[in-house]
């Protein structure tokens, strides 16, 4: 999953260990304007230990480093290292071409990513070379650590303006570790110049044109580059996209009514499971049981193993409920039945899943991972530096969405990063032909911001997957049917003549639209 602001960690917690920050001084590449340095393609298994290098390296994929320039303005200047792995066509004769990818985020490492692309690809996937690009200062490709005491930063902001204004205490800190840490690279962390280096990876390449595959943020990223660099994309699959003109530090602001529409979902799956889980026979008194764990967390943090969990936390956590798929609400009902045992007293050990998540949240160790993702929010648009800006629309919210108000509208570490962005948001506005892939229950990247996105690419084509709730589409849901039009699109390059619909179920119907 991607991490766009939701409760997952399945792919982030693994990657933990990152290498040191590094800069040099060394002639980018194509600084001059010429010919970039041939790539050296080497092993992706950096030690015995590294297990997605491995399992790159046996797939037959090679890793290698392109250096660019920190400052893309300054191309003589300081330069940082990009990492990206590449898992060539494996039908040469038949080959398409080069497609990047991104696994959204923004902050998650893509270099693992071409193995399980080219299974979602099916015959298609052996007609590409995959590229798998680290962005700058994530994973491999020069990060950033802020050494942050927490993980992820995302919480509610409590039911009283005291503990709102614990989060505004937090919050600044969060923010000024950073400045400590990196005030000399923050300017330079963001989507533009991560766009940029994408183009600096095409030429590299040797390509005239690049196809992409991004989800989530990674949607994002993708039109950015398109808008950045028209004629420059060949296929390009967005995955999950929200609305351009609201990406930024208040992203998360009008998602109430997708959270608490999922939300009701899971409860009328897990009340016909209430012999399994325990928390209640009816969709409302399974609901009555999630208000009365934030109650009881109000009143006292929940202690989960060696974790407590507070009021300000635990909305977060019930924020999970945005997957369908039987799997993930089995997961979101062993979560909450834990929560339930911790709110009546009683001992509530987190499994793996709960107890990772917990730990990329609450601990240190989830710094590496969400230091970057701050920065690349806090980089791309700046955010409202007075508190009483959120406090007032959280209390707006509160009447209508008590649970999901106060946790969409905080404040974040934006609102006290130590620079501005240097260059507007993106304005995304072209004919660039795109296949955009879109669920209409989605609670991280909304099905209205996807509409968004597809009005903004004329010339695009949208995917939608009805009466589903879910982020993440292609080749990670499991439907069928969308997989078969992307993967159709990705062999021909032609979009659909109109928009197409996919539906849930073993056998999905599909359709055009009128």
């Amino acid at each position: 999953m991607k991490l766009t602001f939701e409760p997952t960690f399945r792919r982030l917690v693994p990657v933990l260990a990152l290498i040191a920050l590094s800069a040099t001084v060394a002639p980018p590449a194509s600084a001059d304007g010429g010919p970039p340095p041939p790539l050296d393609w080497k092993p992706c298994a950096q030690s015995p230990g590294d297990a997605s290098g491995k399992e790159l390296d046996q797939a037959g994929a090679r890793c290698a480093e392109l250096t660019v320039p920190l400052d893309h303005s300054r191309p003589g200047g300081r330069t940082i290292k990009l990492a990206l792995s590449r898992l060539p066509a494996t039908d040469r004769t038949h080959r398409i071409g080069t497609m990047v990818l991104n696994s959204g985020g923004p902050g998650e490492p893509t270099l693992g990513m071409p193995l399980k692309t080219r299974a979602a690809m099916k015959d298609v996937g052996a007609r590409y070379d995959l590229i798998g690009l680290d962005p700058r200062f994530v994973g491999r490709s020069t990060p950033i650590d802020c050494g942050w005491p927490i993980g992820l930063w995302l919480r509610s902001a409590g039911p009283t303006r005291a503990r709102f204004d614990h989060q505004v205490a937090v919050q600044r800190d969060l923010a000024e570790r950073c400045a400590r840490r990196h005030a000399d690279v923050l300017p330079y962390v963001n989507t533009r110049d991560t766009a940029r280096d994408i183009d600096l990876v095409r030429r590299a390449l040797g390509e005239r044109r690049i196809s992409f595959l991004g989800y989530s943020y990674g949607s994002y990223l993708g039109a950015v580059y398109a808008q950045m660099f028209p004629g420059r994309t060949d296929r390009l699959v967005l995955d999950s996209a929200g609305d351009p003109n609201k990406w930024g530090p208040r992203a998360m602001q009008g998602a109430e009514d997708e959270a608490e529409r999922a939300l009701r979902g899971w409860a009328a799956w897990t009340a016909k499971r209430h012999g399994t889980y325990g928390l209640g026979a009816t969709p409302a008194r399974v609901l009555a049981t999630v208000n009365a764990i934030v109650a009881v967390a109000q009143d006292r943090p929940l202690r989960v193993g060696p974790y407590e969990v507070d009021d300000q936390a635990v909305p977060y956590i019930l924020s999970g409920s945005g997957d369908d798929r039987p799997a993930a609400r089995a997961e979101f009902a062993s979560t909450v039945r834990i929560l339930n045992e911790a709110a009546h007293g009683r001992p509530a050990d987190p499994g793996p899943e709960l107890e990772g998540f917990l730990t990329f949240v609450l601990t240190s160790a989830g710094s590496p991972l969400a230091s970057p993702a701050a920065a690349i929010t806090c980089g791309d648009r700046a955010a409202p530096r007075d508190p009483d800006a959120y406090w007032n629309d959280v209390q707006r919210s509160r009447a209508r969405h008590p649970l999901f108000g106060p946790l969409k509208n905080n404040i974040w570490p934006c609102a006290f990063w130590p620079n501005q962005p240097r260059e507007r948001l993106t304005r995304i506005a072209n004919p660039t032909p795109a296949l955009i892939v879109s669920a209409t229950g989605d609670t991280a990247t909304t099905y209205k911001g996807s509409k968004a996105m597809h009005r903004a690419l004329t010339g695009s084509r949208l995917l939608t997957l009805r009466g589903t709730t879910a982020h993440g589409i292609y080749g990670e849901y499991g439907n069928a049917c969308v997989d078969a039009k992307v993967n159709a699109y990705l062999a021909t390059g032609t979009l659909p003549t109109a928009d197409q619909i996919c539906h849930p179920g073993p056998a999905p119907r599909d359709r055009d639209t009128q």
